[in-house]
């Protein structure tokens, strides 16, 4: 088995788990994909666990907001605007759905990794 393999949905920003400085990367990461203001917060700088806690509950909150986005765009928007906007609109939540669910998936490997969870690789 390879060391430092990283398991499927690894976010490319972030070296493997054990890797050299592998924590540095995914606070940088952690802290990309957060609020600026958890920059500020040193109880989230100086306990990266807690911070990735507090990035899964990020993402997990946007994506509830996009499926109440989706779920009322039709409603919302067809007094403001036109019907082909309407229908681009709810195209990008699908895109940004897609996104979400992607992310969500890497920061909570990230999490389940700074926790000591590790992927072995399986031939």
């Amino acid at each position: 088995m390879a060391a430092h393999v990283p398991p499927p949905g690894w976010p490319a920003r972030v070296r493997p788990p054990d890797a050299p400085l592998w924590e540095r990367s995914a606070e940088n990461w952690l802290l990309d994909i957060s609020p600026p203001e958890y920059r500020g917060y040193p109880t989230l700088r100086r306990h990266i666990v807690v911070l990735a806690r507090f990035a899964v509950l990020h993402v997990a909150g946007a994506q509830l907001a996009c499926d109440r986005g989706l779920s009322e765009a039709r409603a919302e928007l067809r007094d403001v605007a036109d019907v082909d906007v309407v229908e681009a609109a709810i195209e990008t939540w699908h895109r940004e759905s897609a996104r979400l669910m992607r992310l969500r998936r890497e920061v909570a490997l990230v999490e389940d990794a700074l926790r000591g969870r590790r992927f072995v690789a399986r031939l």
